[in-house]
């Protein structure tokens, strides 16, 4: 599903979210990268929906992750905005989360460029008015 698309709602970027959820697999990670209030944590509230994942999706920014079960594959949920540098988020040990069975999607990718170079999925979010949005799907590697 890659390309690039234009939301004209909070809702329809979550509905872009549920539908790129379809073309996942266990283990995959998928990078998020763009400004605040970009829309990259409604997407992930669409991906975990599409996916059936239990729970009400919020920001990790202060918990660093949030993992939703109960879906067709356990989703990951992090968040790098509050995390320093490469020795802060190994640290913080989510490697084993990152490379573990779930599908992990990460805000903030771009803080970390070599996280973001492992990444199967690059999706930069970019503001196109108040409510409008363009978000690019890039597909970086086949399914493991």
């Amino acid at each position: 599903m890659k390309g690039v698309y234009s939301t004209d709602s909070p809702q329809e970027t979550e509905d872009l979210g549920a539908e790129f959820s379809r073309g996942l697999y266990a283990g995959e990670i998928v990078g998020l990268s763009g400004d605040l209030g970009c829309g990259k944590t409604r997407f992930v509230k669409g991906i975990a929906r599409g996916l059936g994942a239990k729970g009400c999706v919020k920001s990790p920014s202060f918990t660093i992750i949030n993992i939703y079960e109960g879906g067709s594959i356990e989703l990951y949920h992090i968040d790098l905005y509050r995390i320093g540098g490469a020795d802060e988020f190994h640290c913080a040990g989510l490697e084993e989360f990152i490379y573990g069975k779930g599908i992990s999607v990460i805000e903030w990718a771009d803080k970390l460029p070599a996280l973001l170079d492992e990444c199967d999925w690059v999706v930069r979010f970019s503001h196109r008015g108040e409510s409008k949005r363009e978000i690019e799907i890039e597909r970086r590697s086949g399914p493991r």
